[in-house]
């Protein structure tokens, strides 16, 4: 057991986890604050074993990522980099700031390494994150998570949508579309064939519309070799689909066809469940409503990426979330068809080393397994 589980957990666990998490990010926010801390953080906490890790047109220095709902606000993404994670995903991020939901809305369930959560998108808004995503070192791929504004009914969702991409765009390696959280009303009928088919399509005029300006830009500064792409739409920013774990499996096939007809860049699968199958030791009658993660989520969330990778044809990049707290749990997604791996969380309870011991794990399973790269181990537990 680690210093962190041993000594500094029970410390935090005495908080509310709301409130501890809050300290979490201040700690990591201001104790590593200079280069030189985060350098000296990542010499011991980065794990460089995986090569030419590229996905959906970027590079990635591991597979293993912080999930959305971690840092909300990107107040420290370099940060969680210097932890020896791949890429962080900030978010979910709304056009206009919200409080969210009433407290107490986070909930610790430690006998299933479980949380529950009905935060509701509480964020500083698209305007705020952008600003200060613009001033980051980065020191690894960042994405942002956008999702919709409370009060914007869903028959005006793609332009709420569309004025934080159009805020988040130059600060984004990647966007994810989060139409799966269970904590904002009717959000997940968004996942419905007509209403995803308009948001997509909205989304991704958008997306070639301002990548043409960026391009335009570049020539204009200065820079010839944007002359050259003649294609402009296959640069545009990767726009990847954040989906429930909730979905049945027609549901998973119908939004897989519409999403490589879109030409999304990857899914993300899954999200929090509604579900309280999965506990066993937590008296859950505390809680109420809310979306559940960790270990009652791991096998929910496999299943679904396997359905994914099959209707896709191995096509759809997919970043697999929910229910990893070791090596062996993010290479079972992995073999299931996961091309990155996220956590939330298993980084929660396993703490600072977390990102480090997944990923020295991983890189002795996929060599034990007789793999010569990850790539090798992609979808390789799928029968097809």
């Amino acid at each position: 057991m680690s210093f962190f589980q041993s000594f500094t957990r029970p410390i935090l666990f005495k908080l509310s986890a709301e409130s501890a998490h809050n300290v979490g990010i201040k700690t990591l926010q201001t104790t590593l604050s200079s280069k030189f801390a985060q350098d000296f953080a990542a010499r011991h906490l980065e794990a460089n074993l995986f090569d030419n890790l590229e996905r959906f047109g970027l590079n990635f220095k591991n597979p293993i990522g912080v999930a959305a709902g971690f840092d909300k606000n990107g107040i420290a993404v370099d940060q969680l980099a210097a932890l020896g994670f791949g890429f962080v995903e900030v978010g979910t991020v709304t056009y206009k700031p919200q409080t969210g939901n009433p407290k107490p809305r986070l909930f610790r369930l430690p006998g299933d390494q479980a949380l529950i959560n009905r935060l509701g998108f509480n964020n500083d808004g698209a305007i705020a994150v952008t600003a200060r995503l613009a001033n980051l070192k980065r020191r690894c791929v960042v994405g942002v998570n956008i999702g919709k504004n409370k009060d914007v009914p869903n028959e005006e969702a793609a332009a709420n949508y569309l004025k934080s991409f159009d805020l988040i765009y130059p600060a984004a390696d990647y966007v994810a579309v989060n139409i799966s959280s269970p904590n904002t009303p009717h959000l997940r009928e968004l996942q419905k064939a007509e209403n995803l088919e308009s948001l997509l399509s909205s989304l991704q005029q958008r997306n070639a519309f301002l990548t043409k300006g960026v391009g335009l830009q570049n020539i204009r500064r200065g820079h010839p070799e944007s002359e050259t792409h003649n294609d402009l739409t296959r640069d545009k920013k990767p726009l990847l689909l954040k989906i429930a774990p909730d979905l049945n499996e027609s549901d998973i096939e119908s939004i897989v066809d519409i999403a490589l007809r879109y030409e999304v860049a990857g899914i993300i699968a899954t999200n929090t469940t509604t579900s309280r199958a999965g506990i066993k030791k937590s008296d859950i009658a505390n809680f109420g409503a809310g979306g559940l993660s960790g270990k009652p989520l791991a096998q929910l969330s496999t299943d679904v990426i396997s359905m994914i990778f099959r209707y896709s044809k191995g096509k759809l990049p997919i970043i697999g979330v929910g229910g990893i707290f070791s090596a062996a749990d993010a290479f079972e997604k992995i073999a299931a068809g996961a091309a990155l791996i996220q956590a939330y969380t298993g980084f929660v309870y396993g703490g600072p080393t977390f990102a480090r011991d997944v990923n020295i794990g991983l890189a002795a399973i996929i060599k034990e397994r007789g793999f010569a790269a990850i790539e090798d181990a992609v979808g390789s537990g799928v029968k097809m």
